[in-house]
């Protein structure tokens, strides 16, 4: 069985990640598994830059095989804004909320509709070989929030195909189509060759 740490601190997303992995002979720890998830500062201007920036941190910490991610949402008219500032577009200690209605306002002087793209970045480090792989899901952003089940701009985020916004999906559903669950997808044949 081949051990990897996924450098997150979330709940969600690390049982998001073993779920890609149950059917590999690799078995996937987050750092508090191990003890400590230390702060980092994710201080790039790319996902991808963020993604290695935890992946080297956390593999210089452990010393074992590492996966780590960064993920957000990019907005067409506003040039792929909030981008890597996803999570604190609204400021520091923002909440879901604050970011949702500072982007709804923003793109409320704006004709519709208001296309844009979740984005991920997964990368895989085990101190010599370095895989990364990307995953989109296209879509567009709505007026007003709806749903209670995702986090984010779920609410806000009505992906292409779909009549409804992610936070209004069943997890599994919302799951097998978001853009973490491909890049993971990838990553992993990657690593395993499936």
């Amino acid at each position: 069985m081949k051990e990897i740490i996924f450098a997150t601190g979330n709940k969600g997303k690390l049982q998001e990640v073993r779920n890609i992995f149950r059917e590999t002979d690799i078995k996937i720890f987050s750092p508090a598994d191990l003890g400590k998830m230390p702060d980092i500062i994710e201080d790039a201007d790319t996902f991808e830059g963020n993604a290695w920036i935890k992946a080297e941190k956390i593999y210089d910490i452990f010393g074992k095989p590492v996966m780590a991610d960064d993920s957000g949402l990019a907005v067409d008219q506003l040039d792929g804004r909030p981008g890597v500032f996803s999570a604190r577009y609204a400021g520091e200690n923002c909440t879901y909320e604050d970011n949702n209605i500072k982007l709804i306002e923003e793109l409320s002087y704006l004709p519709e509709p208001h296309t844009a793209k979740f984005v991920c970045v997964a990368v895989f480090y085990n101190g010599f070989e370095k895989h990364s792989a990307r995953g989109e899901v296209s879509g567009r952003i709505i007026k007003k929030s709806k749903g209670e089940k995702g986090f984010g701009y779920d609410p806000i985020f009505v992906p292409d195909g779909y009549g409804i916004t992610m936070a209004e999906m069943e997890l599994s559903e919302k799951n097998s189509i978001s853009h973490r669950s491909i890049a993971f997808r990838k990553l992993r044949e990657i690593i395993t060759g499936f």
